[in-house]
């Protein structure tokens, strides 16, 4: 077989890291549609009528006038479904639909039990007792805001009810799944047997594409254009599902 120039290794190498970026892909496919998270706005939360932006904040230990820099910045970082303890917790949910601002909401923190093994599923949570309650009322500048001190950690559920009290329904209610205790930026190990299979098969498909693109059976050019035919295919595929 002959020697491969550095022309030829530097399309096997692209050609394996197109092949690789949708399975490298950010998106959490199993993620709930209702549950969305972007790092610049907080949590994104939705039904068929409603959208919400959603963001918790713990008020951090000692004094803030000592604290500077991205110390500080990291104390006043917002949360979303997972909350690191208990404490003092802020909550605020920015109105998206300007006519819900002329709407009566009302705000319900309650204490939940999972009688289920899958977080995901709302049906696998039993509410057990309410924390507190704010009555219906008219928020015109779209911003709803609430306090509370908790002191114990485990599953919350945070309902904001849309509309006036006897004309509630569930397409009113918008529902906040809130886990206190645990590590928001932990790492399932699932996801980390994913990441390093992919760094695995980053180095293993383009070893493999050089021994068959250049074997003298099938010439290289033809498994060039198969190749990027397939990734762009991959892609295109991708973009669409994405904008769904």
């Amino acid at each position: 077989m002959k020697s491969l120039t550095t022309k030829q290794l530097l399309t096997i190498l692209l050609c394996g890291t197109i092949l690789l970026l949708p399975a490298c892909s950010k998106k959490n496919v199993t993620a709930p549609v209702q549950f969305d998270y972007t790092e610049t706005v907080g949590c994104l939360v939705t039904n068929d009528l409603y959208a919400i932006y959603f963001s918790a904040y713990l008020k951090p230990e000692g004094d803030l006038e000592n604290i500077k820099g991205k110390d500080r910045n990291k104390l006043l970082r917002s949360y979303c479904k997972k909350i690191p303890k208990s404490g003092s917790l802020y909550f605020t949910a920015d109105l998206v639909d300007e006519d819900v601002r002329e709407t009566p909401i009302s705000v319900r923190l309650v204490k939940q039990e999972l009688i289920g093994e899958d977080e995901r599923k709302v049906e696998n949570f039993k509410d057990t007792g309410t924390i507190f309650e704010v009555p219906a009322k008219l928020y015109p500048r779209g911003m709803v805001e609430t306090h509370i001190e908790l002191d114990k950690e485990g599953f919350y559920a945070l309902y904001l009810s849309v509309g006036e009290e006897n004309t509630i329904t569930e397409e009113n209610i918008l529902r906040i799944p809130l886990h206190v205790g645990v590590d928001p930026d932990a790492v399932s190990p699932w996801h980390i047997a994913l990441r390093i299979l992919a760094v695995c098969l980053g180095l293993i498909i383009p070893v493999i594409l050089g021994l068959i693109m250049f074997s003298p059976i099938i010439p290289a050019k033809q498994w060039v254009q198969e190749i990027s035919r397939r990734a762009f295919f991959l892609n295109h595929k991708q973009g669409i599902e994405t904008q769904k």
